[in-house]
């Protein structure tokens, strides 16, 4: 079961976030990988790319050891984890912020068993849920490397 969240918060220290998130997401048995809402392109964006993340596992052609780091490749549309991580990862300070979570006990859809782990997150981590970050726009497409030729070709 794949979940994306969106949630606004301050991350004071990256490094310290990412440790307490990787200790977490190993209490809760899920894959979880974070991101900059702001370089998100909707709720799909991320759904696809965990799928396709998985699917690499699946045909062993993934390019880390890692779900939740082939999650950020696919996610930026990179194939090394720095350019990825300089694209779409979190930054210092306030911002908007994407989790997409994929529960590797159930590996079936357990909205309750989800939630429960949602709120421990926000809570965790002193955030709040706001799914409007996750939408995107033609700013968004820029970021991710779209060139405004090709912006151009896609319906408004």
């Amino acid at each position: 079961m794949i979940t994306v969240v969106g949630t606004t918060g301050t991350i004071k220290d990256i490094d310290v976030f990412v440790q307490r998130l990787l200790v977490f997401s190993e209490e809760e048995t899920m894959v979880i990988q974070v991101l900059d809402a702001s370089a998100v392109y909707g709720t799909d964006h991320l759904v696809s790319a965990a799928m396709h993340a998985m699917r690499a596992f699946d045909h062993q052609t993934n390019a880390t050891n890692s779900l939740a780091l082939e999650i950020l490749l696919y996610a930026a549309g990179e194939r090394q984890i720095h350019k990825a991580i300089k694209k779409i990862g979190v930054k210092k300070g306030e911002q908007n912020i994407a989790f997409v979570l994929i529960d590797t006990v159930t590996k079936k859809s357990d909205e309750k068993r989800m939630e429960g782990v949602i709120q421990k997150l926000l809570q965790e981590f002193h955030l709040t849920v706001d799914n409007n970050v996750l939408e995107g726009d033609r700013d968004t497409l820029r970021k991710l490397g779209i060139s405004d030729k090709e912006i151009r070709t896609i319906p408004k």
